[in-house]
């Protein structure tokens, strides 16, 4: 099938999306079972190959963790609903349709994850990525947006969050949360996990109220480099995902 000229439904069950949608809907219950979720709020999306126009998307009123390939969505720039059989929550569309547009991402995962998210409380607003290994991986992708415009309500803050970006694929939002980026979901999660842990370490870190040591940015760049210069390991972890979550 040329899914350059497919027709919404006929790309919604073509098999390259039906993966894709699989996908997207292990990413949301793997994050659920980290933590990661917050009641039915906050959204994954992942453009369609081709078709930068459509996205895959978590519906309106699902726990991440009940979420399966068939309760997934697909959109179109505008948000509006050309395939599936759950409806589409309106803000969603504020803040992806906007990264998927302006900053071309193709899978964009937006998560009020805690300790994430506390960063973005802080004075520095984000992770640094000089203190731990996990951090080091992010050295050099991340984008900070801190000023916090209220609730992403219409198409003008989405395009501010987007505009932001500056490129990054990770962006933490002042006093909101973050968004993580990836060209595949498996890549796209494995990130937001390792952000989190790193993030994680680094609160309890914090909490002793002894001195941080940072290592010399040079040797963060060196590890960013490892890291991100070969995913065996992100497709293994999403494979073990695959795995261990389909028997629960």
């Amino acid at each position: 099938m040329d899914l350059s000229t497919a027709s919404p439904l006929g790309l919604f069950d073509s098999p390259e999306v039906a993966v894709l949608r699989e996908d997207l809907a292990l990413a949301l219950r793997a994050a659920a079972h980290h933590g990661f979720g917050e009641g039915v709020c906050n959204h994954f999306s992942v453009a369609l190959p081709r078709r930068s126009d459509l996205f895959l998307l978590n519906p309106r009123g699902l726990m991440w963790s009940e979420v399966r390939a068939a309760d997934i969505v697909m959109v179109d720039a505008q948000g509006c609903r050309l395939a599936g059989r759950h409806q589409v929550e309106p803000t969603a569309m504020f803040i992806h349709a906007a990264v998927h547009r302006i900053a071309a991402k193709t899978c964009v995962l937006h998560s009020h994850m805690p300790y994430a998210t506390a960063l973005t409380l802080t004075e520095d607003r984000a992770l640094d990525t000089t203190l731990s290994q996990n951090a080091m991986r992010f050295h050099g992708r991340i984008a900070v947006d801190g000023n916090y415009n209220g609730l992403a309500l219409d198409a003008s803050e989405g395009e501010r969050i987007a505009g932001a970006m500056q490129g990054a694929d990770i962006v933490f939002l002042g006093n909101h949360g973050v968004i993580v980026c990836g060209e595949r979901v498996d890549y796209a999660y494995d990130d937001l996990y390792y952000l989190e842990r790193a993030c994680a370490v680094q609160v309890i870190a914090q909490s002793t109220g002894r001195a941080m040591r940072p290592v010399d940015p040079a040797i963060a760049a060196r590890v960013a480099q490892q890291a991100n210069g070969e995913r065996m390991q992100s497709e293994l972890f999403f494979q073990a995902l695959r795995r261990t979550l389909a028997a629960r």
